[in-house]
């Protein structure tokens, strides 16, 4: 697992497994430049719902169809030249993103709550919020550069191939990734900051999540705290509200097509986009708007399936939702490349 291989590289020294017995015996903090962090955190789950192991089982399978749909989606746009557009390196960065986060989620939710294992080591858990804060933040931001080429290239078609193009696009990718991990990583530094006063720490979530470890601190938590409020609106919002302009603009524009033919067709450029817009921020913003008000098994249910879904659902709706990529797998499988006829 992805979490796992980021834990044991940064922390090689804790690879041996310590018993229960072990841990309940050892009172002591572990001490690092004089600030006391514990020696596991305990991931805590649903509590008082039957029956949810079906549920893990459930998002085992929405994580296998998540790996078998983005590797396709990928290899086509990979193996077919006709898909090497700038648009399609913003797709392909979606897909990767979806693997990613849903590959630093699932696989450890499952070994977590499916088979016991919530005992979290100190800085496996760190890896593992690092992990999925940067791929969730990448999800959100590459949303946003779907969203600036349809912007770009419905309401200003004869410029977009001057403005998008495959520099400009790799530049955007570039610099999005860079954004994303200075927010987590300055989020993570400060987290390793603080003083836990416990040699267990429980955390109220499916993760090791960054608002209730923060709050588990018995220091001054006051960095966190800011980057808490900060970050959603840097990762969220603020390309959640160009999404909306974007597509405000497009909507004009597409009012003063007068050609039904060509307002259709710019239409239905734009609804496989709409689509994973809805499926990733409807529930994620649901949760964070009324998180004072919902309790800890609903922001749980929902936030793992914004961490399953939206990673499974956008390689079928890129398929079926969008002419030319059926057009470029159709071709790649009239030529046979993917599934070669024996010899």
């Amino acid at each position: 697992m992805l979490n796992n291989i980021l834990f044991f590289f940064f922390y090689p020294d804790r690879m041996n497994k310590v018993s229960v017995s072990e841990l309940i015996m050892d009172l002591d903090f572990t001490e690092n430049r004089n600030i006391s962090i514990p020696s596991y955190f305990y991931i805590s789950g649903f509590s008082g719902i039957p029956h949810m192991r079906y549920y893990y089982i459930f998002l085992f399978f929405v994580y296998i169809i998540s790996l078998l749909g983005n590797s396709c989606l990928m290899l086509v746009i990979i193996m077919d030249r006709n898909l090497h557009t700038p648009k399609y390196l913003a797709v392909f960065n979606l897909s990767l993103t979806d693997m990613c986060e849903s590959t630093a989620v699932i696989p450890q939710l499952l070994d977590m709550f499916l088979f016991g294992n919530q005992l979290i080591p100190y800085g496996l858990c760190l890896c593992n919020m690092f992990s999925v804060y940067v791929f969730t933040s990448t999800q959100s931001l590459t949303l946003a550069v779907l969203s600036f080429d349809r912007l770009v290239a419905i309401c200003l078609p004869l410029r977009y191939h001057m403005i998008v193009t495959h520099r400009s696009m790799l530049v955007i990718i570039g610099v999005m990734w860079a954004v994303a991990l200075l927010i987590v990583i300055t989020a993570t530094v400060f987290i390793s900051r603080l003083s836990f006063c416990r040699v267990i720490v429980i955390i109220n979530s499916f993760y090791c999540d960054h608002g209730p470890i923060y709050r588990s601190a018995c220091s001054s938590n006051f960095p966190s705290y800011v980057i808490a409020k900060l970050s959603p609106i840097l990762i969220l919002g603020f390309p959640a509200f160009f999404i909306i302009f974007s597509y405000t603009c497009i909507a004009v524009t597409l009012f003063r097509i007068t050609a039904p033919q060509d307002r259709k067709r710019a239409t239905k450029t734009c609804t496989a986009h709409l689509i994973v817009v809805a499926i990733f921020y409807v529930p994620i913003t649901f949760t964070y708007a009324l998180s004072s008000i919902i309790n800890t098994n609903t922001r749980i249910i929902n936030l793992s399936l914004t961490s399953a879904l939206p990673p499974m659902l956008n390689p079928i709706i890129y398929t079926f939702k969008t002419e030319e990529f059926i057009i470029s797998l159709k071709r790649l499988l009239k030529r046979r490349i993917i599934f070669p006829s024996p010899k």
